[in-house]
């Protein structure tokens, strides 16, 4: 097990002798948590498109969500923009023909967006956006929404990708989700609650997809967004389940004696890897969701855990102390050899895939601290990300530009993200408590409005 702060494990789970798998989740010493998350940006770059977000006009009622400052957070929190300051501005245009460019080119602005929130009928707002090259003078993207007000910061997430996207090349992840978990100390003698959460990706509009008194971990997203697998204790003993986030309902994976644990989703999402000691040893599985019909991939006396696919559905890597210690294999998704990918340290585990396939993310002991590094499988260069001393859980935004993860600070569980350059740092807070074990949702095609 990692050594750290953390708090007693209870005597059963320590009897399962099961290090990986524990180190997720008995990371952090635990406290009261809430729903409500900030983001600091601790580290950033100096260079980036320089930008010019204006206020979006409006007309009464006012929004209830100011869709051009949640633009703006998003521009500013990728780390791929300079956004200038709305004080330099010298007019504040919300509509095609009050664009002066020579206004915006006097402050240096390459790229220029205007836009305004309209009242749509009850309930119902209308957002109207544009996106300007100022120096070539033209119009580069403009759309209109007509949504419901719970919907305004889907929809300012989404202008975001679109301005991301226009002016990078790549596409933007605003409009995605991250899952975490929270634990919930009421008042003395009450009882503790274990939560998985789901929120924006900038943190907001968290809701509680499980409650229970139970730990919960390894939370997984599904290919199209639309379910969770995850690890409960219920009953005291490990079970995997899957939970559709929209309606509740939830059906039971696996409940086979000893280990289940670590279910990761197949690209396709008819498959679940996972992690079962039911013959004995903690190895390897893959399940189809269909049938429940199961194959085991690893054959090795050692410790086989934290399987996660390839993009392209043909690999699985995963963590094995096969070598003495905890290193990255891979192996083909049907089974066979397994090749040894890491070798720097002698601690290496809970590895993921970037969206190409082209990089790996982890979690690297580095003189004695647990931090983020990412490994090129093209050309083996391995470089760590961060410099703090209790990094855990990493995972990939859909375009692989950003990783979140768990961390401390202060004593405390929080969340936290690294741009897979390393340049970009930022930390996501709660008003109190404990977060761990973070996963970013794949793209969700049904946020998306357009009209």
């Amino acid at each position: 097990m990692v050594r750290g702060k953390r708090h007693e494990v209870s005597h059963s789970l320590r009897q399962m002798g099961f290090f990986l798998l524990l180190t997720a989740f008995y990371l952090f010493p635990w406290s009261e948590a809430r729903a409500v998350l900030t983001i600091e940006i601790t580290q950033g770059v100096e260079t980036g498109v320089p930008i010019a977000i204006v206020p979006f006009g409006f007309e009464v009622p006012k929004p209830p969500q100011n869709v051009s400052d949640v633009i703006q957070a998003d521009l500013t929190r990728s780390g791929r923009f300079s956004v200038l300051p709305r004080n330099d501005f010298v007019a504040t245009p919300h509509e095609d023909k009050e664009v002066v460019f020579k206004d915006w080119r006097v402050i240096k602005a390459e790229a220029l967006v205007i836009g305004s929130v309209r009242p749509a009928g009850p309930g119902k707002f209308q957002v109207q956006f544009r996106l300007y090259d100022v120096f070539k003078e033209t119009q580069l993207a403009g759309f209109r929404y007509t949504v419901s007000a719970d919907k305004l910061r889907s929809v300012a997430h989404q202008i975001s990708d679109i301005i991301h996207e226009k002016l990078t090349g790549e596409p933007g992840s605003f409009n995605t989700h991250i899952a975490y978990i929270t634990r919930e100390e009421g008042r003395k003698g009450a009882p503790v609650y274990n939560k998985l959460q789901v929120a924006d990706s900038d943190g907001y509009g968290s809701q509680t997809i499980v409650r229970s008194v139970e730990p919960l971990m390894s939370p997984s997203w599904s290919p199209d967004g639309t379910r969770l697998a995850y690890v409960s204790f219920e009953d005291g003993r490990a079970k995997v389940y899957i939970q559709n986030i929209a309606d509740g309902k939830r059906e039971m994976l696996a409940e086979f004696k000893g280990i289940n644990s670590a279910p990761a989703w197949s690209p396709d999402g008819q498959r679940l890897a996972l992690t079962l000691s039911r013959d004995g040893n903690p190895e390897i599985y893959v399940m189809r969701l269909d049938n429940r019909e199961l194959k085991r991939l690893t054959y090795d006396p050692s410790i086989d855990t934290e399987p996660s696919w390839s993009p392209d559905g043909r690999y699985l890597v995963f963590t094995s102390d096969r070598a003495g210690g905890p290193q990255i294999y891979r192996m083909s998704a049907d089974g066979g050899a397994a090749e040894r990918l890491t070798f720097e340290g002698d601690y290496n585990a809970c590895a993921s895939y970037s969206a190409d396939g082209k990089l790996l993310v982890l979690v690297s002991r580095q003189e004695g601290s647990y931090r983020i590094a990412t490994l090129q499988l093209g050309t083996g260069v391995f470089q760590v990300l961060t410099d703090t001393s209790l990094d855990e859980s990493p995972s990939f935004a859909p375009n692989g530009r950003i990783i979140i993860y768990a961390t401390e600070v202060r004593g405390h569980g929080v969340l936290a993200s690294v741009s897979a350059d390393g340049r970009v740092r930022q930390l996501y807070k709660f008003e109190e408590g404990d977060v761990r074990e973070p996963a970013w949702s794949p793209y969700n095609r049904e946020l998306q409005y357009k009209e």
